[in-house]
């Protein structure tokens, strides 16, 4: 679960997937639930560091995210928490990222789910990943940057 939220509605972020991959492209699509997942991304109870977009048979899935279920969910339904879930995508947006993973060897990533509409919605991204020393990089850069201001602070 994401403590801090960027925006309303944010139920859970990926910070995990900023910082293993190089984002390229970014998509929003719609997820298929059960009535008990709704209740519990209400709560807040969504973590999406482990999870990944599986792409099979013309269709892509949200595999290994875990919605912890409810004490309060009805007793004849049987919760699995990481169970495969059906992304709602167009058909065209299908295919181009089954272009993309296949010709260019890209990974398709969840990097947020939020509200819109009433509805949860899954940002997904089209991603590359990063060699180690990238994340080093990027590191020394937001030290740097975070070191910067602290100075120009200081300046005042």
């Amino acid at each position: 679960m994401a403590e801090d939220k960027t925006r309303p509605g944010t139920i859970a972020l990926n910070k995990k997937a900023r910082h293993d991959y190089f984002i390229e492209e970014r998509l929003e699509a719609g997820v298929a639930l059960q009535g008990w997942e709704v209740k519990a991304l209400r709560a807040g109870r969504l973590q999406l560091k482990e999870g990944y977009i599986l792409l099979k048979e013309g269709e892509a899935y949200l595999f290994g995210a875990h919605i912890s279920p409810l004490s309060t969910t009805s007793t004849h339904v049987v919760a699995d928490p990481t169970r495969l879930r059906k992304l709602l995508l167009h058909r065209r947006q299908i295919d181009s990222l089954v272009g993309a993973v296949d010709r260019k060897g890209h990974t398709i990533v969840p990097l947020a789910m939020y509200w819109k509409n009433g509805k949860a919605k899954l940002e997904i991204g089209l991603a590359r990943g990063k060699k180690q020393h990238d994340k080093r990089t990027d590191s020394r850069d937001r030290d740097w940057q975070r070191e910067k201001g602290r100075l120009l602070k200081q300046r005042r």
